[in-house]
């Protein structure tokens, strides 16, 4: 394995400050008071103790395993597309599946063999089939596909049966929970992290690096989010199993699924790596979308006509930094519109915007010297200039190997090389509870009537150092065999 001394200039220059704010006692959880833009104080987010021995994962690597054996759990649309992915990456298996529907795991598991791949073992049939899947000694990491009420239940139990997890969105939907998913990972020495697939989004990894290494100025605002007209398929019968993810609409005012545009901009500003997320104000309009195409294309007779839709349907955070920074955060699948994730930057010197342009990249940017006359210009160039050694390395595997442009695939390769080498992964978690906070804090702040609420220091205080994250150095992978 080989291993460039490349560092990033935002790593050069921030790193004796960060070093020396934690040494003058800032590292301390709950040591950065919230507060609102017009200064009046949030109560802090309350930080629980550490029992004793329990001690942070940031910074530690992975055991080196030979071959990465991969246990799916959920075996759905994402779930055996995934599986196949994984079973594709040089140095990894799938062992085993399981879905609470047998004949998903079979058709999995038939998939598998018809790609040439060993057949992993079954498991199905029952509530608690996963559980029984846990006992293996075959396995090495979990990944979790499941709707979105079980992601904690069974992320814990995988950590407790000593195995690392990889979770869809989000890893829980409560602060008490995600709270224990760290705690559970500490005292456990397992890691846990959000599959963030659009974290590994050609363009995202391009406006990281653009952003670490000066382009932009001083990073001052961000905007992220997750826009996709989803009624067909929230409505449909067969898409989402039981209807859970429609039905998430009837018992929740939360902003679901912001994560998607919300990490790519959190880790830009380093969130958690010498920033962090203090407080969050949430608003809502009016749930109308899904009532409305209900009533033009769902004949009377569908199940969904006895429900009623609480979920507003464009959820907007906004979020506050430690370092005055300013998140926008939305969440809308009700409504009619192109798909977007948004995912733009600015600072003082310039600005990124993606699925905003004509360009082959999808993506427009303007940046002083470079630019004048208020006009956006392609982002070709820069993307070139700036692209992350992950695409450059393996962007054509991507392209042949995964879905969503290839960053499926990219996640999956850069999770099993971690793991092969041995090296310390690029988001753990910290950064996904971080990131998923705002599902249960949009429903405290939209309770309160939009008023701010404190966002947990998950980090207990290590936020204040500078570490390396998406931002990573080129690396191989481990010859197979």
């Amino acid at each position: 394995m080989s291993e460039l001394p490349a560092v990033s200039r935002r790593l050069l220059l921030g790193g004796a400050l960060a070093t020396g704010a934690a040494a003058a006692g800032l590292g301390a959880a709950g040591s950065v008071a919230a507060a609102t833009a017009d200064g009046s104080a949030v109560p802090e987010a309350v930080t629980p103790r550490r029992r004793p021995g329990q001690k942070s994962v940031i910074g530690m690597p992975f055991d080196v395993h030979r071959t990465v054996r991969v246990g799916v759990i959920g075996l759905g649309n994402r779930g055996h597309g995934m599986s196949e992915g994984w079973a594709v990456v040089p140095g990894c298996t799938v062992t085993a599946v399981c879905d609470i529907r047998a004949e998903r795991a079979k058709r999995t598991a038939d998939r598998l063999v018809a790609i040439g791949k060993p057949r992993p073992a079954e498991y199905g049939g029952s509530d608690d089939s996963f559980a029984q899947m846990l006992k293996r000694d075959d396995i090495d990491v979990v990944y979790i596909a499941t709707p979105w009420e079980f992601h904690y239940q069974q992320g814990k139990a995988a950590l407790l049966a000593g195995k690392h997890v990889v979770v869809e969105l989000p890893i829980a939907t409560g602060l008490d929970e995600l709270w224990d998913l760290v705690d559970t990972c500490e005292r456990t020495r397992r890691h846990l992290m959000l599959s963030e697939n659009c974290s590994y989004g050609r363009n995202e990894l391009a406006m990281l690096k653009m952003a670490h290494e000066g382009l932009f100025g001083d990073v001052t605002n961000g905007h992220g989010g997750y826009l996709h007209d989803l009624r067909a398929l929230l409505f449909s019968d067969t898409y989402y199993t039981d209807a859970w993810r429609r039905r998430w609409h009837t018992r929740s005012t939360a902003s679901f699924y912001a994560m998607h545009g919300l990490a790519p901009v959190a880790a830009a500003m380093d969130i958690n790596r010498g920033d962090r997320m203090t407080v969050l104000r949430a608003t809502a309009t009016e749930p109308k979308g899904l009532a409305d195409y209900r009533k033009r294309f769902v004949p009377e007779s569908h199940p969904s006509w006895q429900e009623t839709y609480i979920n507003g349907d464009l959820v907007t955070c906004l979020i506050d930094t430690a370092k005055g920074r300013v998140i926008r955060a939305e969440h809308d699948v009700s409504s009619p519109r192109p798909y977007s994730r948004i995912n733009s930057l600015a600072g003082t010197r310039g600005i990124f915007e993606d699925y905003a342009g004509t360009s082959t990249t999808g993506g427009r940017i303007y940046v002083e010297p470079d630019h004048g006359g208020h006009s956006w210009r392609d982002f070709d160039t820069y993307r070139k200039e700036f692209d992350h050694w992950l695409w450059k390395k393996i962007g054509d595997d991507a392209a042949n190997n995964g879905g969503h442009g290839g960053m499926d695939y990219v996640l999956q390769w850069r999770t099993v090389q971690l793991m092969r080498a041995g090296l310390v992964p690029d988001i753990d978690v910290y950064d996904s509870a971080s990131w998923c906070a705002p599902v249960p804090l949009s429903v405290k702040s939209l309770a309160a009537g939009g008023r701010p609420v404190a966002v947990p220091d998950f980090t207990r205080g290590s936020w204040v150092n500078l570490r390396m994250g998406l931002d990573s150095r080129m690396t191989d992978m481990p010859p197979v065999g």
